[in-house]
């Protein structure tokens, strides 16, 4: 466990607009979300753990779109 301080707190809570180069990772992390989902889809039957599958697929994508959007900095010249 860590010692989060005021400053991560704020930091992790606060929104942070991606730039154009942000916004263009964002979506195609959302494509590649939507075509690992639609896999999910025709390879798992209908039910709970389809429904997991999908749900963490969500959590994922938003982790993943938290991190572009968080440091910026770490994607400049790349």
């Amino acid at each position: 466990m860590t010692n989060l301080t005021r400053e991560d707190l704020e930091n992790r809570i606060k929104y942070h607009r991606p730039d154009q180069d942000g916004l263009d990772r964002i979506a195609q992390m959302r494509r590649l979300a939507l075509d690992f989902g639609n896999g999910i889809r025709q390879m798992c039957p209908p039910g709970h753990e389809q429904d997991q599958a999908i749900a963490n697929l969500e959590q994922t994508l938003f982790w993943a779109n938290a991190g572009i959007a968080r440091d910026p900095e770490h994607w400049a010249g790349v």
